[in-house]
């Protein structure tokens, strides 16, 4: 009589065990503004996460406002920290591929994120970024906060128009 609830018990813990786990990352609802891929450990489609703005919003919002050499005036962005984004989606690795809607292209090494509060901006000055003007979305350095970032390196890593973010 003693092995029957111990053996009930077994199948209760294999079930808990066999049963589906929810995901952190929930899929969008909205039109889909940025999808990660490859080295992403809690996708929500496919293989790929991917985002809309609510989603974005509701992560932690960050905001700065810095000098960029595509304005003659200091710009405040608004958005969560890319380390924030990649973290939703539990993505890890040693280089980013960003790539934007006009199908530009660039390299930015994991330690950037980690280095610097790089913000995946979705406003600017307070509005929504449109297309035309470098949305939905600007990868964006706090290039006032240090001489290093003032350069041609971590400008070009400075994607806008993003649409999608590999990681390797």
């Amino acid at each position: 009589m003693h092995l029957i609830p111990g053996v009930a018990a077994a199948l209760v813990a294999l079930t808990l065990l066999a049963a589906p786990v929810a995901h952190a990352l929930q899929p969008a609802t909205g039109k889909v503004i940025l999808t990660l891929t490859g080295k992403v450990g809690d996708a929500n489609k496919a293989k790929s996460a991917e985002f809309d703005l609510a989603m974005l919003e509701k992560l932690p919002q960050r905001s700065f406002t810095t000098m960029t050499p595509w304005d003659k005036n200091p710009i405040k962005f608004t958005g969560p920290l890319l380390r924030d984004v990649l973290a939703a989606a539990k993505a890890e690795g040693t280089t980013l591929k960003a790539m934007a809607l006009n199908d530009y292209q660039t390299s930015i090494p994991f330690a950037d994120i980690k280095k610097f509060d790089v913000v995946l901006a979705h406003k600017m000055n307070g509005e929504s970024i449109p297309v035309k003007t470098k949305g939905p979305l600007f990868i964006v350095y706090p290039y006032d906060t240090s001489k290093t970032l003032q350069s041609s390196v971590y400008y070009e890593r400075s994607a806008w128009q993003l649409k999608s973010l590999s990681i390797e």
